[in-house]
């Protein structure tokens, strides 16, 4: 077993909710033999600087998050995708501490698939920027505007995704179109939705 990260205690002992859950699911990713570092504020799990699961806490529960969960077999059907847009990560959600002892040794060994996974050096395939529809208010807007276009196709590609899933979430064409008016500035200023 590997040892504890004292930069890492901090998390779990701020935990106002999920308390015993989170040191269950500690106990039994540190049994597996992973490298417990702290990331994004949250205690993450590597083998051989490769992140494999991550312990998140949300209200209605705590959740082992598995970086390349969509390559995972889920035998047990226990791994929850997000949201229909996330690619590769995968979550094992828990709402109590015997749920988590009685699953010990179904998420030891999905922990010990992930880094079978890692050790095989696979990838997920994520789908590439041109596979994201382009939203029928901003293509009028690229098409008319040279300047846009130019600038759009400047971003990186995790930029653009981020504007084209951005763009294409609300239901009513009104609403994509205030948005991309909201954000045009931002992208020939060769920002993206977030910087």
């Amino acid at each position: 077993m590997k040892s504890m990260n004292p930069k890492v205690d901090f998390f779990f002992n701020k935990a106002k909710k999920w308390q015993e859950e989170l040191e269950q699911l500690r106990m039994i990713v540190l049994e597996c033999g992973l490298t417990e570092e702290l990331k994004w504020g949250c205690p993450c799990y590597t083998f051989q600087k490769s992140n494999i699961v991550l312990i998140h806490v949300f209200k209605e529960y705590c959740a082992l998050l598995f970086f390349k969960g969509a390559l995972l077999n889920d035998a047990h059907g226990i791994l929850i995708q997000q949201t229909k847009n996330v690619q590769s990560a995968r979550q094992i959600r828990f709402t109590g501490v015997r749920e988590i002892v009685e699953l010990a040794p179904i998420v030891k060994a999905y922990i010990y698939e992930a880094i079978e996974v890692e050790k095989a050096g696979l990838k997920v395939d994520l789908k590439k920027t041109e596979d994201f529809s382009v939203p029928g208010e901003f293509q009028s807007k690229l098409d008319h505007i040279p300047a846009l276009k130019t600038a759009f196709n400047a971003l990186t590609p995790g930029r653009q995704r981020g504007y084209l899933f951005y763009f294409s979430q609300p239901k009513q064409s009104k609403t994509r179109e205030t948005r991309v008016e909201k954000c045009m500035q931002q992208i020939l200023d060769g920002k993206g939705l977030d910087d």
